[in-house]
């Protein structure tokens, strides 16, 4: 492991940003900023419920996950096209390689779409399309994660993954997403062995307002190889101490916890301590445009927020190459990047 030298705090935010990184944890539907949202809609002819963008902007403060999702789904209306997705996952690369991000495992549902009338090869297709470009214009390799939505029924689930399995070859994982209170893990169990069975990678979000039992159910039932958020996992110690031996990673959003009141503040976020226990952790945006900030603003406010140094910047971003689906060859590749980074910072 790298020796780390200490970065006085006024230089801290320069090499957060400087830092090669990977996102693990980002809804591309999350990605679709106002000002995007409102040319989609104009584009296509859909109406808006809001005057302008600020409007819009102003109306994005939430009590708990459920109304975030209920102003997250109206905003989905907009994409109607294929070029739609292209659109906002383009902008998505850009600003993600501008943070420099050099890889990223794209969070994305079908079902969301398919409900709207649109085919699954319309979202697919130009998501696809929009990885390939951003690989050859930013230099960012991106791979999809198909999501399901645990409010909707397992026959569902299942209609969607077969409805995708005709661009297998365009999708990395499946995932789980949604409100996650009253759905636990296990009623897609069936699912995921399925997935399992075809070659899938397997995520699942777990333990942000669910309770520590649906990470061990994601773990022990769906054997997923990575949690989404898992920040309750601190309130059940054995689960820690197993999280911590078997490496499992878990992509944490600071901001997006801030903004759904997982934590009444950011300096009461959990982050800090479950590094000292030795968890994979990582730092990704979830909802960039709905939760105030993408990956950069999360390191600088939470670094801010809980005094973290140089050396919790190094672990959470190599944590993040080791906890990617990229090949070994590419993981060595982007660790380099990441020594050098710190080996040249001034």
């Amino acid at each position: 492991m790298l020796k780390i030298k200490p970065v006085a705090l006024d230089r801290l935010p320069k090499l957060l940003r400087l830092m090669p990184k990977a996102e693990l944890h980002m809804h591309i539907e999350g990605s679709l900023e106002p000002e995007l949202m409102f040319a989609l809609a104009q584009r296509n002819g859909v109406s808006m419920a809001y005057a302008d963008v600020e409007s819009l902007r102003r109306a994005y403060v939430f009590d708990n996950l459920q109304d975030f999702l209920d102003i997250y789904h109206a905003g989905t209306l907009v994409l109607r096209t294929e070029q739609d997705f292209y659109d906002m996952a383009h902008a998505y690369l850009a600003r993600a390689a501008a943070d420099n991000v050099v890889h990223a495992e794209i969070f994305f549902d079908t079902q969301t779409h398919t409900g709207h009338g649109l085919s699954t090869e319309v979202v697919i297709n130009g998501l696809h399309r929009a990885c390939v470009a951003g690989e050859a214009e930013f230099g960012i390799s991106a791979s999809l994660i198909l999501c399901f939505l645990r409010h909707l029924s397992e026959k569902e689930a299942f209609e969607s993954l077969e409805q995708a399995l005709p661009l297998r070859d365009k999708l990395l994982g499946v995932g789980l997403a949604s409100s996650e209170k009253g759905h636990p893990p296990e009623k897609f169990a069936r699912v995921f062995a399925r997935a399992r069975d075809l070659g899938f990678r397997l995520v699942a979000h777990a333990g942000e307002e669910g309770p520590p039992a649906y990470i061990w159910s994601a773990l022990d039932v769906l054997k997923v190889e990575r949690i989404d958020h898992g920040v309750q996992a601190i309130n059940d110690p054995t689960l820690m101490a197993h999280l911590a031996k078997e490496r499992i990673p878990l992509t944490v959003c600071p901001l997006s916890n801030l903004k759904l009141r997982v934590f009444p503040a950011l300096a009461e976020h959990n982050l800090g301590r479950m590094m000292e226990a030795g968890i994979v952790a990582t730092i990704n945006s979830d909802d960039p445009a709905y939760f105030g900030g993408h990956i950069n603003q999360n390191f600088t406010q939470t670094f801010a927020a809980l005094g973290l140094g140089a050396q919790q910047a190094y672990q959470l971003a190599r944590n993040s190459f080791e906890a990617s689906f990229i090949d070994d060859s590419l993981r060595h590749q982007y660790i380099d990047r990441l020594n050098a980074a710190f080996e040249t910072f001034d």
